[in-house]
């Protein structure tokens, strides 16, 4: 064995013999001054060539972005370009914000404020602009829930709450009190144990920030500098946000072609040392697929990343999915590894606009997310999300929802969405093969 050593020990002095004598005969001739000059300048572009190549936004996009940077700068090509933003930018304006004849943008505060009458009138006058009716269901992916009984309730519970805010938990207690039972409630449809938690945010984009700002200081914990998130290509686009927002890279994981879902055997070879998490949807805005989420999950316990299942869409369908009949696999806290979950109680949770939950599977996950700044001059500051203040109304009328829906009104309203889509869905595909047979 020392023998074996010895023979290794005197390999590793001939190399470095060798490398001292090949660096001598290259600086043989140059004066000291310019070996110094030279280390340095050849240590100084190492370490700019380090911090061109590793950014959290691609070498790709970078390039793409220089390089229509500097074709603006041309001026036939600058000026015929942004003619052309300005004809998009008009059309969209046009599009947007189609006023009616006579009508015209409100750009000074009146001298004299509107009576309650007067001011109704002109509230009533701005509905009319809608020409989409959007009260019978035409809509798809804007509005959820349309039921007039429902409307009143929560007209009349936002208005017991209208002036509260959360930021004061002392002062308005009842709204403390309504977000917690809303966030165990939550908690409890997608099967999170004792030590399960989460935040009221004010929506889906929110709670995925959320979510990916606590991973992200998480990941500094861990000495991680650079860190990353794997997910999808077919992910909401709040990630892309979030990468932006907190200097993360997000690596867009391909889809398989026959099932839309994450190709898993890809994202395992994109994970590395400066994963900070995994992310799959439940279901996805593109197609309404449910990613694999056991198999990436599995990834996660191996790799010890925290995994993220995003269920804005259609959380709060598919947690009453199995009770309305229609089986699904495992895709919240009961699978192992999961260890945050979003979901919006404004879309099929029903509650009005501006509400949502993030959840995790621990405390020390949400831990990460709080922002806290103990030496404020004006006192401690700490806020569990995004905004400071925020409107205890709509906590309270998300609560007044989920308490006036109960698991049966859930159960029954998922029951009809699902049948209602599989009613499409069929008749989607017997159009097509009859199309297909006209063809032939």
């Amino acid at each position: 064995m020392q023998s074996a050593l010895e023979v290794y020990k005197e390999m590793v002095l001939l190399y470095i013999e060798e490398a001292r004598s090949f660096v001598n005969s290259q600086c043989a001739g140059l004066e000291p001054w310019q070996i110094i000059a030279t280390t340095l300048l050849s240590t100084l572009g190492a370490v700019w060539l380090k911090g061109f190549l590793f950014q959290p936004e691609s070498l790709t996009s970078r390039v793409k972005k220089q390089f229509f940077k500097i074709i603006r700068k041309i001026p036939f090509i600058g000026a015929t370009i942004q003619n052309q933003l300005n004809k998009a930018l008009d059309d969209m304006s046009v599009s947007l914000c189609t006023l009616k004849e006579g009508m015209s943008y409100t750009k000074l505060l009146p001298v004299q404020g509107l009576t309650h009458k007067q001011l109704l009138d002109k509230i009533r006058e701005y509905e009319t602009l809608s020409e989409v009716d959007w009260a019978k269901g035409k809509v798809s992916g804007a509005v959820y829930w349309g039921d007039e009984k429902l409307t009143d309730l929560l007209v009349k519970v936002y208005g017991e709450f209208a002036w509260s805010n959360p930021l004061h938990p002392d002062l308005f207690p009842g709204v403390r009190k309504m977000e917690a039972e809303v966030v165990r409630m939550a908690c409890a449809l997608f099967n999170g144990g004792p030590d399960s938690c989460g935040t009221v945010t004010s929506g889906g984009t929110e709670s995925i920030l959320m979510a990916c700002k606590a991973y992200r200081d998480m990941a500094h914990e861990r000495g991680i500098k650079h860190p990353e998130i794997i997910a999808p290509v077919s992910v909401h686009a709040a990630f892309d946000k979030a990468a932006h927002y907190f200097g993360m890279k997000l690596i867009h994981i391909p889809l398989d072609k026959k099932t839309m879902k994450v190709d898993v055997k890809a994202m395992r070879r994109a994970i590395s040392r400066n994963t900070a998490m995994l992310v799959c949807s439940a279901p996805q805005f593109p197609h309404g697929i449910i990613d694999p989420i056991v198999e990436v999950a599995k990834l996660a316990v191996k790799y010890n990343i925290p995994f993220h299942v995003d269920a804005c869409l259609g959380g709060f369908l598919i947690v009453f999915m199995e009770k309305a009949g229609f089986k699904l696999d495992p895709f919240d806290f009961r699978v192992k590894g999961v260890t945050s979950i979003s979901a919006d109680t404004h879309k099929y949770g029903y509650a009005p606009k501006g509400s949502s939950v993030v959840l995790y599977s621990d405390k020390k996950f949400r831990h990460y997310q709080y922002f806290v700044a103990p030496d404020w001059q004006g006192g401690i500051y700490a806020s569990p999300s995004m905004a400071g203040s925020r409107p205890g109304g709509i906590i309270a009328a998300c609560w007044a929802t989920m308490m006036h829906m109960g698991e049966k009104g859930y159960v029954e309203a998922t029951k009809k969405v699902i049948e209602t889509a599989r009613k499409i869905k069929a008749g989607s595909v017997l159009i097509f093969l009859y199309n297909n047979i006209i063809l032939i």
